[in-house]
């Protein structure tokens, strides 16, 4: 004979058999993402001092020159903006929206060992034509980045 709570129980050793399984694979997930090295881990203090040199620049853009006041008044450091630590401070926000594709070129210059001076005054070459000077067929800055 077979009673109600027989079913019940029946039900509940499955759904504990698959939380477990389930925990199992989290635990594994978590494992395998605590050994990912995140962005930024990779900053040596010559390219913070690089970076910093260039935030102070006069040719640094305005909302670079804000992150590195943050910088200096404590509130955050390079390797929180570079790990991503800093990522919902909106003066970060900003500099990365208005300064991406310079900052790409000026860190992977860095990292490739270029002369700040020459990474400055490429940047400076790099300066955006006036409005009757823009040639259609040129790439933009947006095609030159994204590939």
């Amino acid at each position: 004979m077979t009673f109600p709570y027989d079913s019940a129980r029946q039900q509940l050793q499955t759904w504990q058999k698959d939380l477990d399984a389930r925990g199992a694979q989290l635990e594994k997930v978590a494992l395998e993402a605590s050994r990912v090295q995140t962005r930024g881990t990779d900053l040596s203090p010559a390219d913070i001092a690089a970076i910093e040199k260039f935030a102070r620049s006069k040719d640094a853009p305005n909302a670079l020159k804000d992150l590195q006041r943050k910088v200096d008044e404590g509130q955050m450091s390079w390797r929180d903006i570079a790990s991503g630590r800093a990522v919902h401070d909106p003066d970060v926000q900003r500099a990365m929206q208005t300064s991406m594709p310079s900052l790409k070129r000026a860190y992977t210059g860095i990292k490739e060992g270029q002369n700040l001076d020459e990474i400055i005054v490429a940047g400076q070459q790099r300066a955006r034509p006036s409005r009757g000077d823009f040639d259609d067929d040129a790439p933009s800055d947006f095609t030159e980045d994204a590939f």
